[in-house]
């Protein structure tokens, strides 16, 4: 049974932006692996944007049990933190913070209007950024002769495989990642398509990208 758990996160943060009645709402969105570096992010962006009206903020830290908080930072109760936290939440992310940065443009805009311009403008902000899946898997390193090195190679493209890197000595030794659940079943798979004339190497469990 895997020890990891397969999970959504944040590669690379990015920034998006909607106006609503000429206020701007300003989503930027950053990778963190602990609350210390979102609340340094948070800190950051606030002063960055020292002049604005608003800083709300949402994060999610953790994989099994998230540490889960968010701010309204002076706006009207649930409607800036929760929403934006439900959007994190709804795209199943974790080791994210997002922070909405609002330049108040002279209109009110109720609490539907701020919960809809604050949900709108971090999908905006995750739009940009880079979401990756952290899939638990193994490197299996593959060492045989060059004569099933075809067999191989077709067997990565039809199981949809990553062959990490390949190294050509007196024998060829390819590194294949396998995602965890799928280990036995390609174990048995590399070792029928090749008759057995195989050595296989394989990782401790690890995530994958």
């Amino acid at each position: 049974m895997s020890k990891l758990i397969r999970y959504l996160t944040v590669s690379e943060g990015g920034q998006g932006e909607i106006v609503e009645k000429k206020s701007r709402f300003i989503a930027t969105i950053r990778p963190v692996s602990s609350e210390d570096e979102a609340l340094a992010f948070i800190a950051e962006m606030k002063k960055t944007y020292w002049d604005a009206r608003h800083n709300c903020s949402a994060y999610i830290i953790g994989i099994e049990h998230p540490i889960m908080r968010c701010s309204d930072d002076g706006e009207p109760g649930q409607t800036a933190g929760r929403p934006m936290m439900d959007v994190l939440e709804g795209a199943g992310l974790r080791n994210v913070c997002a922070v909405v940065t609002r330049y108040f443009g002279g209109t009110l805009l109720g609490t539907g209007g701020l919960i809809r311009a604050y949900t709108a403008a971090t999908k905006a902000g995750l739009e940009n950024s880079t979401v990756i899946d952290r899939r638990p898997g193994y490197a299996v390193k593959v060492t045989c002769d060059y004569t099933l090195v075809g067999k191989l190679q077709y067997l990565i493209a039809t199981e949809g495989l990553e062959c990490a890197g390949t190294d050509y000595t007196d024998v060829v030794t390819m590194e294949i990642l396998i995602p965890s659940p799928e280990l036995d079943r390609l174990q048995k798979a590399i070792i029928e398509a090749t008759n057995a004339r195989v050595t296989l190497d394989i990782s401790e469990e690890k995530y994958l990208n």
